[in-house]
């Protein structure tokens, strides 16, 4: 890995910073208004007594520059658990350098010696360099599986 990159478990000090990349995620995304939570609330979920979520931040040179926000899940059909990596952000201006790969490889090698059976994401259909990036390092589209979601207003 890059000397210049260094990736790092997320404390509750970092909370700033996570908001930062979430809504600068969200912007990315064209998804902006969906944005709701707060600091504190991130907080409370994430470093909560309830919490079930974990967060490396990626810095180059010190600086933070990316995150990967993800949680386990559970595959019946392995018997075993696996990590659902809900976001991995990299700046625009840090893309190319390492980071992504750098991230996804942390998060990798925790599914490893955790024993996990495997390592799931989503990407959204028109982000060509994203599904460019995660085939290059050999992940696969599961084309057969559309994606369901039932928000809280609904239940």
């Amino acid at each position: 890995m890059n000397n210049k990159i260094s990736i790092r478990t997320a404390t509750e000090t970092d909370i700033p910073s996570i908001f930062s990349l979430i809504k600068e995620l969200a912007e990315y995304e064209k998804l902006s208004d969906q944005i709701v939570t707060t600091e504190d609330e991130l907080n409370k979920t994430l470093f909560g007594e309830n919490k079930f979520v974990e967060i490396l931040l990626a810095e180059y040179e010190g600086k933070i520059v990316g995150q990967a926000i993800f949680f386990k899940n559970f595959s019946t059909f392995l018997g075993k658990p696996g990590i659902y990596l809900e976001d991995l952000y990299v700046k625009p201006e840090m893309r190319g350098k390492g980071i992504g790969k750098a991230l996804l490889d942390k998060i990798i090698l925790l599914a490893k010696e955790r024993n996990y059976g495997r390592v799931e994401w989503s990407v959204l259909d028109w982000n060509g360099p994203a599904i460019d990036f995660y085939k290059k390092i050999g992940a696969k589209p599961l084309e057969d599986w559309t994606i369901f979601r039932l928000t809280s207003d609904k239940f």
